[in-house]
């Protein structure tokens, strides 16, 4: 339970940072996401997942 409070505070900072330091970046960023297809949305966000996965997995086997 700690690591997934952990994992998700991590994460609400370093959105927290974007929104806070470049807003307008993030606006461009969106509007890049609205330009790209449906499929390519997915294979990044899956992409995502199994990046995540990866730097979890490294985590644990360093401690």
């Amino acid at each position: 339970m700690r690591d997934i409070l952990l994992g998700i505070g991590m994460v609400l900072v370093i959105e927290g940072l974007v929104y806070a330091l470049a807003p307008s970046l993030v606006e461009r960023l969106l509007e890049a996401l609205r330009a790209m297809p449906m499929e390519a949305r997915r294979r990044f966000g899956l992409g995502a997942i199994a990046i995540g996965v990866l730097f979890v997995w490294c985590a644990h086997q360093v401690t």
